[in-house]
Order: structure tokens, then sequence, then C-alpha cells
């Protein structure tokens, strides 16, 4: 396969800054193992199977727009992890806070810095769940405090902000792709609207997509299904039951025996 060379800003931050390259990878190691952890029930589960993944990342659909926001988030998420902001107030804040502005900043210099200046609906649209993304992390921040004080008391704290748990930004943007506002490039050319009179334009963490979703349920080359045959479902009537995700084509029921500890006591 070939490999993407890194042009403009990208390049350049990679080739200053050496252990810059190795949070961009381990963010997007991070990106796709939540990913996939969010969508292991549903038809497509966020395989990253080669040619599948680069079919489906050509389209501009709900599922390579979450792909794109989840990765960002955790992008953004790497670097802030190993920046560390200590304050000098004498009050409340004075604890070491990981610097989520510096992490923002860096991400968002790397993610929208490899594209050439051209305002079409597929680089507006990535660009704004890229900032999706990163605003899932940035606003919930977490507030975390320690007592200090004689006999348990409460004299006085030490406070800092801390990055939430990447599972709940992964279950945030999850959400956002359940509500995914499809759009479509405006007149003037510089930006896109929604399809349909009657829906609000998307916020800035609202997820976006131009194109729709393809049939996950049989293998297609073209699109890059992958299909559900073989696929592991339940009685649930949510997306992992079997009715779902077989899409209608039956299914073989399997029974297991499995022994487990009940703590019984003699």
């Amino acid at each position: 396969d070939k490999v993407k060379r890194l042009r403009g800003k990208q390049a350049i931050l990679c080739r200053n800054e050496p252990d810059f390259i190795r949070k961009i990878i381990s963010g997007a190691k991070l990106g796709i193992n939540e990913c996939q952890n969010q969508f292991r029930d549903r038809k497509w589960n966020c395989t990253t199977a080669s040619p599948a993944i680069r079919k489906i990342l050509l389209r501009d659909s709900r599922e390579t727009a979450f792909v794109h926001a989840i990765t960002s988030a955790a992008i953004l998420y790497e670097i802030t992890k190993g920046s560390i902001l200590c304050s000098k107030s004498d009050f409340d804040w004075r604890g070491c806070t990981e610097n989520i502005n510096f992490g923002y900043k860096k991400a968002k210099e790397f993610m929208n810095g490899g594209f050439r200046r051209r305002n079409d609906i597929k680089k507006l649209v990535l660009l704004h769940n890229y900032e999706a993304g990163r605003l899932a992390v940035k606003n919930n921040m977490r507030n975390e405090c320690k007592c200090h004080g004689m006999s348990g008391s409460c004299s006085f704290k030490t406070c800092w902000r801390k990055l939430p748990l990447f599972r709940d930004v992964g279950n945030r943007l999850k959400e956002k792709f359940d509500g995914a506002i499809k759009v479509m490039a405006g007149n003037d050319g510089k930006g896109f609207i929604t399809e349909g009179t009657t829906i609000k334009p998307p916020e800035k963490e609202d997820i976006v997509y131009s194109e729709e979703t393809a049939d996950f349920c049989s293998p297609n080359p073209l699109t890059g299904s992958l299909g559900t045959k073989g696929r592991v479902c339940n009685k649930s009537i949510g997306t992992d039951g079997c009715d779902l995700l077989c899409c209608g084509r039956g299914y073989k029921t399997i029974i297991k025996a499995e022994e487990v500890n009940c703590r019984c006591k003699f």
C-alpha cells in the first residue's frame, strides 16, 4: 500500500517535533479502539480491515464523520495528557492542570494543517467534524479537588482541571452520531446548509455528513461493506439484536454451558 506523505504544516510539525508524531500515532490508535467499542454491536463495526476502511473513508457518510471526530478527539487527548500547567494562584486553583488549551492548539494545528486552499463540501464537512471531536474533549474537562486541613477538615482545597474519561468522550460522540445532520454545499461556496428547511443548523459540537450511509448488510467492495454474515448477535430488540444485525436473513441459535463461581458457602 502507498503511504500518504504529510505536507505543509503537518510535515513541519513532525520534522521539528519528533515526539509529537508518537502522540499522533497513539491518538489514532486510541480513537480507532474507541470507535470499535462504540460500534461493536452495529452493522458497521468500525472495522480497520483494508481495503474496506479506505473505501468507507472516501465517502462523507455518518460513519466517516464519526471516525474523523473520534480520531480528532483522541489526538487532542493524547497531546494534552503529556502537557501539565501548574497555577500560581493563592486560592482554590493551586493544583497542576492538564493543559487543554495547549493540546487543543497543537491538535488543531496538525489536523487542519494538511489542506490545500479549497472550500469544497468535503473539506468543510471534514473540518467541522474535526472540531466537533476536539470540543467533545475540551468542553467536558472535569474539576478535581483535594481537601487539606487538620483532623479531616477542609480548611482549603487544591483543585485542578482534568481530562474526561475517553469512554465518556466516545459516548458523547456516539450520541452526536445518532443525531448527525445531513448537509449540502451553500450557495456562497464558503459553507454548508442543512438538507431540509425544518432542520436547525448544526452547532459546533454536532456531527455532520453529506452522503447517505451504505447498506452494511451485505458485502460490497465498492462501498467497503463487509456484511454481517457470521457476526454474533443476541435476542434483544436493540441494534445488536439478531433481527436487525442479521438483516432479516435468519440466524442460528447456539446454546453454551459456562462454569461460573457463585460464591457458594458451606
